[in-house]
């Protein structure tokens, strides 16, 4: 038996890194699964993929609608779906601000209410959203990623104090730098990819990347009916990094 079995999750983005995973890990431990993403297509760990617009309210909507009538409700909303951003607050114009506000904090929004009908009715309801190790540490050359995910990290608590009456559990996994597509390309735009990922992995106290698998555990904990007194918290998945201040190997 499952931690999941016979619960219907909804995971955003789930079509490759972080979202896969925690597609996978969802499915392995019983759950019947959609995911929501532009590229549905290539959702490998997926009951039911959904190609749709997280920006588009009514795309949104009927997506919700969907998945609770051809897989028979919602107990479980993974709000992963994400866009990265490189850079000092100098570096982008307003259209990239709104953007990655849009998809990364409001999009959680959009999915959580459609969701919330659905949710109500589940005697097992869980939110997780993924914010991230920016959110509450300074990071260099993340101003607008580190601004959205710390109004991830905003959002999840106050959710956290509405819906607990209503029996919603909300909930999220905060990762390290994770080794992820996203985290791929930056490295393939650096002058020294080596040199960038060794950095990468000195930062985080455990001197490595995340792994995609490692996030997906996490979540899988947050969402699951055996976290039934876990709400309104962050679970830090980062290698020690935001907690530990070691002193230097060597």
């Amino acid at each position: 038996m499952g931690a999941f079995d016979g619960l219907v999750a909804i995971v955003t983005g789930g079509a490759s890194g972080l979202g896969e995973a925690i597609a996978r890990r969802l499915r392995a431990e019983g759950a019947r699964v959609a995911v929501f993403d532009l590229r549905a297509e290539a959702a490998a760990h997926a009951d039911l993929a959904i190609s749709l617009d997280l920006c588009d309210d009514d795309a949104v909507r009927a997506g919700v609608a969907r998945v609770a009538a051809e897989l028979g409700g919602i107990d479980v909303v993974v709000n992963n779906a994400g866009v990265g951003a490189q850079g000092t607050v100098a570096d982008h114009d307003d259209a990239e601000w709104h953007r990655a506000f849009d998809l990364n904090v409001v999009a959680i929004a959009r999915v959580s209410r459609a969701a919330l009908p659905e949710l109500r009715r589940s005697a097992a309801a869980s939110i997780v959203n993924t914010s991230s190790i920016a959110a509450t540490a300074g990071l260099p050359q993340r101003a607008l990623y580190s601004a959205t995910k710390g109004a991830v990290l905003a959002l999840t608590r106050a959710m956290a104090a509405d819906h607990l009456a209503e029996g919603i559990r909300v909930n999220a996994v905060s990762p390290g730098t994770a080794d992820t597509p996203w985290i791929g390309r930056l490295l393939e735009r650096a002058e020294d990819p080596v040199a960038e990922r060794a950095a990468l992995e000195a930062r985080q106290p455990h001197g490595r990347l995340v792994s995609a698998d490692e996030v997906a555990d996490a979540v899988a904990y947050l969402a699951s009916p055996r976290a039934g007194s876990t709400t309104g918290v962050s679970l830090a998945v980062d290698g020690g990094m935001q907690e530990l201040r070691l002193r230097p190997r060597g």
